[in-house]
């Protein structure tokens, strides 16, 4: 029914913004459930598998729809997404040490054994494959090692060959070495620039300043990335030795 196919768009779920235009609001909305991303519409999944599809598990805003829809589009594919929400163990979520030309500072999955985390896998088609490792040029694509890592479904079932970006630049940690997770991009910034004199002078003093700063000027993003390894904010991630494939 068409009232149906309305109630279902992003605008509709509230997940119609993107980080790449809001980055304060980085990772972005994820969805409350599995399902399946068609242009601006996500719709119910009908199996939580696909067998001709890679799985690729989002830590950042690949899990959200606004963002994929927007990474798509600007190669011009239109083919639909499924998003499967998963538990998974032995993964966190911790933060790039590297500035994101789009205003903010992302996320980068981290080895955490004994930790669950729910998150979302996207099945993506070659072509899709091929855009999002377009879209992530400081990460790579690693095959998540099992059985360290778990990725169950909602059905109790287990996914195997699993993908993940792992930051080139390494992660930052929380003070004591052990890689810190990601909070949120407002209260990240705050406590990155109160923490750091060289980020308040290359960014500025808030979080707005910040994103608006980085968004401007590339050759900034680097400087501010350099400058998390100069101030040796910046760890391991523990994935750093999984073979690109």
């Amino acid at each position: 029914m068409e009232g149906h196919e309305e109630d279902r768009t992003l605008e509709a779920l509230g997940l119609s913004d993107a980080p790449r235009d809001h980055p304060l609001m980085y990772p972005g909305v994820w969805p409350a459930e599995s399902g399946l991303l068609d242009g601006d519409r996500l719709l119910p999944l009908d199996r939580l598998t696909f067998s001709d599809r890679t799985p690729v598990l989002a830590v950042g805003s690949n899990a959200c729809p606004a963002q994929l829809r927007h990474k798509m589009a600007g190669f011009a594919l239109t083919s639909p997404i499924p998003m499967v929400r998963t538990r998974v163990t032995g993964i966190d979520v911790g933060v790039s040490a590297h500035v994101s030309i789009l205003g903010y500072v992302s996320a980068s999955p981290v080895h955490a054994p004994g930790v669950t985390r729910e998150l979302f896998v996207i099945w993506l088609d070659a072509e899709q494959l091929a855009v999002v490792d377009a879209t992530e040029p400081n990460f790579d694509r690693v095959r998540l090692p099992e059985p360290s890592v778990r990725v169950e479904l909602d059905d109790g079932g287990t996914l195997s060959g699993v993908f993940a970006y792992v930051n080139r630049h390494g992660v930052l940690h929380n003070g004591a070495g052990v890689p810190r997770s990601h909070p949120g991009q407002r209260p990240l910034i705050t406590e990155l620039l109160l923490g750091s004199t060289g980020l308040r002078r290359m960014f500025g003093v808030t979080p707005e300043e910040f994103c608006v700063r980085a968004r401007a000027d590339a050759r900034l993003c680097e400087r501010g990335t350099q400058l998390f390894a100069k101030e040796k904010m910046v760890t391991r991630s523990g994935l750093e030795h999984l073979r690109v494939r």
